[in-house]
């Protein structure tokens, strides 16, 4: 008979990923018991057990056993500075669920110091939700800066732009970019950031002392196209020439190399650093994003990451 000290690790597991399952995802005790192969009776000792052993508060806080192993598995093969593998519910198609609880409780540990620090944000959906699960805070030391223009090409704001949610959110002083997402030209781009506001910006974002972005796949689902920032021919161009994914709009290859000209001629976001010394964290999952978060990580424009299980299994496959 195994010992005590061999199963007990085993139930909490199944005990964390019940109650992530019942209070992040909002699954019924009938369903997790379908999606754990238990009865319905022990899925509801499982999640009173999560309870009982103070795994759950608001987030999960017991590190389910595979998704340890996956971010360190993830960490080493990329020399990441920090990595967070959240469990995947497979009856769920949405692969933000879990992302944007672990996300808003890196984002809260940054916010939480006391000594002034900036951080960067980029946009998206994955970072909207993280945003939206943060608590109320007062953080009048840290200075929040986005790294992309908050408008649309028609001058309407940016739906999935985070920093002034942000900024209500945690009473930190923020700085919107005032620009477009592209510029017409090249030159025109130069003459935007060469305006004083937006310098000085550009210039805040250097000194990000963490940095959260989105990454964007490529293709007919790539929210650069399905939000209207780019043309069908444009995205195709941007096929043609090798690209997978994108990161503040700025769109690079498989090995995490910038594309040459095309739509990276005219982006406003601040410039990308690879392989910089401060965390810049890839809030990223989904079948569609693979190859992009690859890239992303091969070419160490991101060397942190916060994704799910199938997503991380996916990588490590590769």
């Amino acid at each position: 008979m195994p010992a005590k000290a061999d199963i007990e690790p085993n139930r909490l597991d199944d005990a964390a990923r019940a109650g992530w399952l019942y209070y992040v995802a909002g699954n019924t005790q009938d369903e997790i018991a379908r999606k754990l192969g238990v009865s319905r009776q022990s899925a509801q000792r499982l999640v009173s057990l999560a309870v009982s052993e103070r795994l759950i508060k608001v987030r999960l806080d017991h590190p389910i056993a595979k998704c340890m192993e996956l971010a360190q598995k993830l960490t080493e093969r990329f020399g990441l500075l920090m990595c967070e593998v959240v469990p995947s519910d497979p009856n769920n198609p949405s692969p933000i669920v879990g992302l944007d609880h672990a996300a808003a409780a890196e984002m809260e540990r940054h916010l939480k110091a006391t000594e002034p620090k900036v951080i960067a944000f980029g946009t998206g959906r994955a970072l909207r939700a993280s945003v939206d699960q943060l608590p109320s805070m007062n953080c009048p030391q840290h200075r929040i800066v986005s790294l992309l223009g908050n408008m649309n090409s028609d001058g309407s704001a940016s739906a999935y732009n985070v920093i002034i949610r942000m900024a209500d959110r945690v009473n930190a002083k923020h700085y919107p970019m005032p620009l477009p997402v592209f510029a017409r030209t090249k030159e025109e781009r130069t003459l935007l950031h060469n305006q004083e506001p937006v310098h000085n910006i550009l210039e805040l974002a250097k000194q990000a002392d963490v940095t959260f972005v989105g990454v964007g796949n490529i293709g007919d689902t790539a929210p650069l196209y399905v939000d209207g920032f780019i043309s069908q021919d444009e995205m195709k161009a941007l096929e043609d020439a090798g690209a997978v994914g994108e990161i503040t709009s700025w769109v690079y290859d498989g090995k995490g190399q910038l594309i040459d000209g095309l739509t990276n001629a005219r982006v406003a976001s601040a410039p990308l650093t690879p392989d910089s010394s401060k965390p810049v964290i890839g809030i990223a999952a989904g079948d569609s994003k693979i190859i992009a978060i690859r890239g992303a990580l091969e070419g160490k424009l991101i060397n942190g990451l916060i994704t799910n299980e199938r997503t991380a299994e996916q990588l490590l496959a590769g």
